[in-house]
């Protein structure tokens, strides 16, 4: 029976699903995969260890590696080889190990493009605001103005950081496709949106709260947020209160988890087990 060894870097990831969806959908294969999570806040470490973590893995005989925040950006510098979406995001997800070659990949753009596809299919993009511009961010909303989102605000708690996203995508979509704003920019900025996205760790099982105040929320605003762990992130249950159609973080980490898997694999999964595996682990 063929084998893989894959794992998960990156801090607070001790709840995550993806070692559970990553083996189920692997027996429905009749493959043996063991997926180990590699937690850096457990392990006293910052996101500037990410590269030693891949190449340790590397030698122990991984096949590859999924990534997840602080470590997709700074794990870069210490890759051999960026798929173009990886190279043009400037974020990696999913490293990929080829003989002696680590290989970055990023399938949270498309995770998430599929998920908006199916679970928001006819929301309105003319204006769309944006909490985060980190490694998420970035594969967002490309993702937004990819699906054809008219602009995209960016709101991040490092004001250059959004500055910076904003730019290259204006170079990627054209002028006008992308802005940046500060965060006390919002309370102008939502009145005025269609969307609200949410791409910080703002709201995971190691960071509770809300990324913004709850009176800025109004029911004709979509909102969606890339967290799962919760699923019903606090963002999301004020929102659904309102009356605001929703979007949880569900949809993009199996569809990212099914494009990591056949970069892993080379099978094809199928997706619609793997939302049906999401909700049975989430429920149990």
């Amino acid at each position: 029976m063929t084998s893989y060894l894959v794992g998960l870097i990156g801090s607070g990831v001790g709840p995550s699903l993806s070692p559970a969806l990553h083996e189920r959908e692997a027996d429905h294969h009749g493959l043996r995969l063991l997926y180990r999570v590699i937690d850096i806040a457990r392990l006293g470490l910052g996101a500037e260890a990410a590269g030693g973590l891949v190449r340790a893995a590397q030698r122990l005989g991984f096949t590859g590696l999924n990534i997840t925040h602080p470590c997709k950006q700074t794990v870069i510098e210490h890759l051999d080889e960026l798929s173009p979406d990886a190279e043009m995001l400037g974020a990696v997800n999913t490293v990929v190990f080829d003989g002696d070659r680590a290989i970055g990949h990023n399938t949270d753009w498309t995770g998430f493009a599929q998920s908006f596809a199916r679970g928001l299919p006819d929301a309105p993009t003319h204006r769309v605001v944006q909490l985060g511009a980190g490694g998420a961010g970035a594969a967002v909303a490309h993702a937004l103005l990819t699906l054809g989102a008219d602009r995209v605000t960016l709101v991040d708690a490092e004001p250059a950081r959004a500055v910076a996203l904003a730019a290259e995508l204006v170079r990627r979509f054209g002028a006008g496709r992308a802005g940046a704003a500060t965060p006390d920019e919002l309370p102008d900025l939502l009145p005025q949106a269609d969307g609200l996205v949410h791409a910080t760790p703002t709201g995971m099982a190691a960071h509770p709260g809300l990324p913004l105040p709850a009176a800025l929320l109004r029911p004709e605003l979509w909102v969606a947020d890339v967290v799962y762990r919760p699923l019903e992130t606090e963002l999301l249950r004020e929102a659904r209160a309102l009356g605001c159609r929703t979007l949880d973080g569900g949809g993009m980490v199996v569809f990212q988890a099914a494009h990591a898997f056949h970069l892993f694999t080379g099978r094809e999964p199928d997706p619609q087990r793997m939302l049906s595996h999401l909700t049975d682990l989430i429920t149990a």
